[in-house]
């Protein structure tokens, strides 16, 4: 009796199968994408009369370094990072009018029209158009020249380098909402999501803007900051 011959197996079409395997595992697993930081990238700078010429002085600018043994050293004096915010709030607003703060301006509707008559230049004009839009919806405010000077050692810690970007970013971001909610019985935070369909509510989140522009001066980082 003849040896009988097991069936051979057709293994032509094996690699066509491994490939459609292959696509499918690529396509159904998620990669793991939690390294670094969760930090969202800036957003373009906000407006501000940058072409005119604008002369600081000593008393306007709130001086932040960070150095390479990672303390913070504000106005030149050591502070712990949880207290930088509300002492950029009060640096920013200067609502007591202190003399070794920075210098404030008055703004009303009527303030506004004589300052955009009296106006020579276009730059000029457009300033006080803003300045009488957001006058116009939000009533009188108070300007003041603010501006908040950051620079790092390049020794500084990316983590610390976040949490002061985070805490001078919440600084504007929280006398903002206390301006919208006093001024437009609304949420600033509402308006930032609103403004995106809204033309109105772009004009309201203009004028808030206007009254606390974002001022940060990031220096390039040096090799050492005492």
């Amino acid at each position: 009796m003849p040896k009988r011959e097991s069936p051979e197996i057709n293994a032509g079409s094996m690699a066509d199968i491994a490939f459609l395997l292959l696509i499918f595992f690529l396509v159904t697993t998620t990669m793991d994408s939690d390294w670094g930081l969760a930090r969202l990238l800036p957003p373009p700078p906000e407006e501000i009369e940058q072409q005119e010429e604008i002369k600081i002085k000593e008393r306007d600018v709130f001086v932040v370094l960070a150095n390479a043994n990672n303390q913070l050293l504000v106005e030149g004096e050591v502070l712990d990072v949880s207290m930088l915010k509300e002492k950029a709030k009060e640096f920013i607003a200067n609502k007591a009018r202190l003399e070794t703060l920075p210098q404030w301006e008055d703004v009303s509707v009527s303030i506004a029209q004589q300052k955009l008559a009296d106006a020579q230049n276009e730059e000029t004009k457009k300033k006080w158009t803003k300045r009488l839009d957001a006058a116009k919806l939000l009533g009188d405010y108070t300007l003041t020249k603010q501006v908040i000077s950051l620079q790092n050692d390049r020794g500084t810690s990316y983590d610390l380098y976040i949490q002061v970007q985070d805490e001078l970013a919440n600084a504007y971001n929280e006398l903002r909402e206390e301006l919208a909610q006093d001024r437009l019985g609304v949420s600033y935070y509402e308006l930032l999501e609103k403004a995106k369909r809204d033309d109105k509510a772009k004009e309201k989140l203009k004028a808030i803007k206007t009254v606390y522009p974002q001022r940060i001066s990031e220096a390039e980082p040096k090799d050492a900051v005492q």
